[in-house]
């Protein structure tokens, strides 16, 4: 029997399996893809719709962009540094139902101009704190130019996020979704919601 996964990975025509550290470091975290029950959760809030374009940094091989553009038919782009993962994002994107809906950028989320259009964001531990403030510091800037309402989803997030997250002034947390399948599931199986104010 197929694991849950693998079925909508074969649902969308793509394959982001298997965690992936060939090119990381004390910078950059391995790639290790969402669950497809948390990204249901997600799809399921109303925070992302067809008006919105998700930033998905540190998309490895497309998991996220794939499944929110598909759900909630929202743009999604997809950041990453890592060259063969973001090969394998490409080669999804032929392949995918909805590859439409997506785009990808090889980029160092450090370097990666903020698109005015951009709306939510997404985030799970793909890279340090401190290439995390840089991030944070290209939002808010893209915000001041361009004033909308943009939401952050830090799932799983590590103590050195949340300790980061919680002393910034201008990010209120709108919500904090329980993402264990059971009670003795680790607590930090959350996904945090955050508005940029």
């Amino acid at each position: 029997m197929k694991d849950y996964d693998q079925e909508w990975d074969t649902i969308l025509g793509i394959k982001t399996t298997g965690r992936d550290d060939s090119i990381s470091d004390l910078t950059h975290f391995p790639y290790e893809p969402t669950d497809y029950r948390v990204l249901e959760m997600l799809a399921g809030t109303g925070y992302i719709g067809k008006g919105n374009t998700v930033l998905d940094y540190g998309c490895g091989k497309g998991r996220v962009s794939f499944f929110l553009s598909s759900q909630t038919k929202c743009l999604s782009i997809g950041i990453e540094y890592n060259p063969r993962l973001l090969e394998r994002a490409e080669l999804n994107k032929k392949q995918a139902a909805k590859g439409h809906f997506v785009k990808f950028v090889q980029s160092d989320a450090a370097d990666f101009a903020v698109p005015s259009g951009a709306d939510r964001a997404f985030f799970f531990n793909p890279f340090s704190v401190d290439l995390l403030r840089i991030v944070m510091a290209n939002l808010f800037v893209s915000l001041q130019e361009q004033p909308r309402e943009i939401l952050l989803f830090f799932y799983y997030p590590s103590e050195s996020y949340l300790d980061y997250l919680n002393r910034l002034p201008r990010l209120q947390l709108l919500d904090t979704l329980d993402c264990r399948l059971d009670s003795s599931s680790d607590a930090r199986e959350k996904l945090l919601v955050y508005r940029m104010q």
